[in-house]
């Protein structure tokens, strides 16, 4: 394999390696099942993506967690589109309406 090749396969793999997750806890004690979105944000996310309205999501209750994360597959489909299309997975966890103890 010519080494410009490996070269440019190298520069095109080691942006990819890392993956993006970060989580939000509100001190709500959760309650039912996340729900789980992808979110679509393009051009190694120059266009971001749209917001999450977290409150249709829940309802009348609070929200007790947010999570988003830039998951294996996520990456992949990142790739193979040279990044112009680049998903997102948001999960919002509702609350049951009482607060969870202090952490220690």
């Amino acid at each position: 394999m010519p080494r410009i090749v490996r070269l440019l396969l190298l520069a095109i793999l080691i942006p990819t390696g890392g993956c993006y997750h970060a989580t939000v806890n509100t001190g709500i004690a959760p309650s039912a099942a996340p729900v789980k979105e992808w979110k679509h944000s393009w051009i190694a996310g120059l266009v971001p993506p749209s917001k999450t309205d977290a409150d249709s999501i829940c309802g009348e209750n609070d929200v007790a967690r947010i999570e988003t994360k830039l998951t294996f597959v996520n990456g992949l489909i990142a790739l193979l589109t040279a990044s112009l299309y680049t998903p997102m997975e948001v999960t919002v966890t509702c609350g049951n309406g009482q607060s969870s103890p202090p952490a220690k």
